[in-house]
């Protein structure tokens, strides 16, 4: 049977704060027979409103949908639960998903989740992440900015942002609040759930080109909007910013220069991403990393445009962009300036 299904299948990571639509947009996922090689795990089964579905129990924890779908639910360690599911699929116990969609709880962190599929010894073997997508209450999403410190490390984290509830929101308090996302998160595009064309599947799957998620942006200058000094707290700390290097760099030193920085300042790293210039090198380097995982580097067929200088887009948590700027540019002995 390993013929039916990816070598290292997919996995997406839907997480956002509570309340924030992620049942909602599971409910389009179940529903839909375009996913039905999919498996889904989910904290409980109840929370998405299953019974009315559900037509046959594979085993005590996994059901199968209608649309074909898996539901599995999770009980104690999320390694555990994809394991099981491999473990089934291999012996031909459960039908043979090609990917798999994991719902984060609304107050976790996500990073122990993408941790747990980079390094897992046997996971890493069998599944690889395909894209982190978060939702954001229009309603409440920037009072919850605001408040709740995991809101931003989702937000940050995220490779699509998709915003929910607009419907029900103020337009001016939408604008705002995409604006702050924009600055939160420059490399991610934002979508609104309510949008008819959305493509569910191409959402799910990840772009699988570096170069269309990375935009490298000029470090943002948050406008301030009424009421919003006297609420910034922790979240202020969190910030975006870019780092732009003229001249070919040595990917050696570069590499060294990454690692030691992560080792030193991982957890407060959210995420990176760059499209780099290498020296001797025709083609850009994209990378990518979050907290302390670094995703193998991507070698891409083309410059995204005719700007052919590295570019660096960082979402830290309490770093000074002074700081890393004169750390690259003092331990690549750059003759150039390194520039925001």
């Amino acid at each position: 049977m390993a013929e039916l299904y990816p070598d290292f299948t997919p996995v997406t990571l839907l997480t956002g704060f509570l309340g924030s639509g992620k049942t909602t947009l599971l409910k389009r996922i179940l529903a839909d027979p375009a996913f039905g090689d999919t498996a889904v795990i989910i904290n409980e089964f109840g929370e998405v409103g299953l019974d009315h579905h559900l037509i046959e129990h594979v085993a005590d924890d996994v059901v199968l949908l209608p649309s074909g779908c898996l539901c599995c639910v999770l009980k104690g360690e999320l390694a555990a639960a994809l394991r099981d599911l491999q473990s089934r699929r291999a012996r031909g116990l459960i039908p043979p998903f090609r990917r798999v969609v994991v719902e984060s709880s609304g107050l976790a962190d996500p990073y122990p989740v993408i941790s747990t599929i980079k390094t897992d010894p046997v996971l890493r073997h069998h599944f690889r992440l395909a894209t982190v997508l978060t939702t954001v209450d229009a309603v409440n999403g920037d009072e919850t900015l605001d408040r709740h410190l995991e809101s931003v490390r989702q937000a940050a984290v995220a490779d699509t942002l998709i915003l929910t509830k607009t419907d029900l929101a103020n337009p001016p308090d939408v604008r705002a609040l995409v604006g702050r996302l924009e600055n939160l998160n420059p490399a991610a595009p934002i979508v609104r759930a309510c949008d008819a064309d959305n493509d569910l599947q191409t959402l799910f799957e990840g772009s699988g080109n570096a170069a269309s998620w990375f935009k490298a942006t000029a470090e943002p200058t948050r406008a301030k909007l009424p009421g919003r000094e006297a609420t910034e707290n922790h979240g202020a700390a969190i910030r975006s910013f870019s780092i732009t290097v003229d001249a070919p760099l040595d990917w050696t030193a570069f590499g060294i220069w990454l690692t030691m920085l992560i080792h030193r300042h991982g957890a407060r790293i959210l995420r990176v991403k760059g499209i780099l210039s290498i020296a001797d090198e025709t083609n850009p380097v994209a990378v990518h990393g979050v907290q302390h995982l670094v995703h193998p580097p991507q070698h891409l067929r083309a410059w995204p445009d005719g700007d052919r200088r590295s570019k660096l887009v960082f979402i830290v948590d309490g770093l000074a962009p002074d700081q890393l700027r004169r750390s690259l540019a003092a331990f690549m002995a750059l003759d150039v300036a390194v520039s925001a």
